[in-house]
């Protein structure tokens, strides 16, 4: 890969891995005897991005957010998921307050560091156009200054339509793609920016997927960057075997031509 590819995935696509906090990762990814309030400081160094998933279970404060923010290099990006109180209702146009209070919890302390915030669907929640759109008219654009970007983690069948995309399109918010069996995903991620969850992980190989097929995601990772139109894309190695997610992910960025920012303390 040329310098200034190389220089371009290190900007445009970030890879990462679900939260930071995991006991089998004790075993096989951070040194021995690695305290666990160091942790997200070195993961935040083997990888380029992470999807915090507390916060689709709990509510966490301003300072926790700067923390995190601190603990990591400059040019880390966090995405994360918004409370379950938000998405995990049978009418989503009622989501106005729950939506209200996650967004002022103080995400924005991350600044540059906050990447999309993930809106998770159950897999039982299908599709109504009209009280989907409601929920999407919600959904906030700014917080202060910062510009909020949104993804859909829509996980049903019915999710699969025109429809669906047509209303993706018009308030500018992207899809998860995944390559899990389980759940429905368009063929290539849609939105201003692309976001995969990758779910198939095996746990009888060394970086969770094979070689071939990490050259593969490597390859459509680059496209996604370039194709249709230059955007930012994020890939995390979700589930699946996840005790392999950080060794999969650094694998990837390998592949890509990322270089850890410093050593690791």
């Amino acid at each position: 890969m040329s310098k200034a590819a190389s220089t371009r995935t290190q900007v445009n696509i970030k890879v990462g891995i679900g939260g930071w906090t995991y006991e089998p990762w004790r075993d096989n990814f951070y040194p021995k005897g690695l305290a666990h309030a160091k942790e997200l400081r070195y993961a935040s160094r083997q990888v380029s991005a992470i999807e915090i998933n507390g916060t689709y279970y709990s509510t966490f404060k301003p300072e926790t957010f700067r923390k995190w923010h601190d603990e990591v290099p400059e040019d880390f990006m966090f995405s994360m998921k918004a409370s379950r109180f938000t998405t995990n209702r049978k009418v989503l146009a009622t989501a106005g307050d729950s939506i209200k209070r996650f967004i002022d919890s103080g995400v924005s302390e991350l600044g540059d560091k906050l990447g999309p915030i993930v809106w998770q669907f159950m897999p039982t929640k299908q599709f109504d156009a009209e009280d989907f759109e409601a929920f999407l008219q919600l959904l906030p654009k700014k917080e202060g200054s910062r510009t909020l970007r949104h993804v859909m983690d829509v996980r049903h069948e019915s999710f699969i339509t025109p429809a669906y995309q047509a209303l993706a399109k018009k308030h500018k918010v992207s899809t998860v793609f995944t390559d899990a069996d389980r759940f429905p995903s368009f063929e290539e991620p849609e939105g201003d920016f692309a976001y995969a969850r990758l779910m198939m992980a095996d746990a009888k190989l060394k970086t969770g997927y094979a070689p071939k097929a990490l050259d593969g995601w490597a390859e459509r990772a680059q496209q996604w960057a370039e194709s249709p139109r230059k955007r930012d894309v994020f890939v995390y190695f979700i589930n699946g075997a996840k005790e392999k997610a950080p060794a999969a992910a650094g694998a990837l960025l390998e592949r890509l031509g990322w270089k850890p920012p410093e050593e690791a303390a």
